[in-house]
C-alpha cells in the first residue's frame, strides 16, 4: 500500500507567508520516500463552516454532500495513511482552524455507516509545532495525544521547534536535525 501523508496546515498567516511550523514540516516531508503521496491543505483557506452540535437533539449527522468543503476534508482524511497536524501554538493550544476541523470529527463519528472511528484507528497521527517555549506547547501536545487515544490511533510522533520570530526555527539545530528523520 502506498503511503499517503495528509498535512493539515493550521497557521493563519496570510497567503504566501511561510511560517516556522510549516517550514519545519516541509523539512520533515522532504525526507519521505519519493513514492509517498503528500497532500497539503491550508485550513485557513479551506472555508470550513461553523460546526453545529446536534449530538443531543438529532443524534446523528448526514454524510457531507459531494462537492462541499467538509466532504472534501472527510475524503482526504479517510484516504490518508498518516495525518499530520502542522500547527503553531496559538494561546497554548491549537489554532482555531485546526479546532474547527476537529469539531467536525464529532459529526463524522455520528454519520450512520461511516465507521469513522474504526477507519481512523488504521492511521498514524503526527504533530509538528513551533513556539518560543516548549512548555507552552504541552497543552496542544496533550490534546493531540488525547485525540489519538480517543480514536485508537497511534500518536506516531511530535516534532517541536523553537519558533517565534520569522525564520527562528531555522536556527534550532536540534529541530532541523530531528525533522530529517522524523517520519523515519
Amino acid at each position: 500500500m502506498t503511503r499517503h501523508v495528509l498535512f493539515l496546515v493550521a497557521s493563519t498567516r496570510e497567503p504566501g507567508q511561510l511560517g516556522n511550523t510549516e517550514w519545519l514540516a516541509r523539512q520533515a516531508a522532504a525526507s519521505l520516500p519519493a513514492d509517498t503521496v503528500q497532500t497539503w491543505v491550508h485550513l485557513a483557506r479551506a472555508g470550513i463552516p461553523e460546526f453545529v452540535d446536534q449530538r443531543h437533539t438529532v443524534g446523528s449527522y448526514p454524510m457531507p454532500d459531494e462537492g462541499t468543503v467538509m466532504r472534501g476534508l472527510l475524503d482526504q482524511t479517510l484516504a490518508c495513511t498518516d495525518l499530520v497536524f502542522v500547527a503553531p501554538v496559538y494561546w497554548f493550544s491549537f489554532p482555531s482552524t485546526l479546532k474547527a476541523y476537529l469539531d467536525h470529527w464529532s459529526a463524522w463519528l455520528r454519520v450512520p455507516g461511516l465507521e469513522f472511528k474504526a477507519q481512523m484507528s488504521t492511521k498514524r497521527l503526527w504533530l509538528i509545532t513551533t513556539n518560543g517555549d516548549r512548555a507552552k506547547a504541552q497543552p496542544m501536545i496533550d490534546s493531540t495525544a488525547m485525540c489519538a487515544k480517543f480514536l485508537d490511533m497511534p500518536l506516531a510522533g511530535v516534532l517541536w521547534g523553537k519558533g517565534g520570530a520569522p525564520e527562528a526555527v531555522q536556527g534550532d539545530a536540534d529541530a532541523v536535525e530531528q525533522a530529517c528523520v522524523f517520519f523515519g
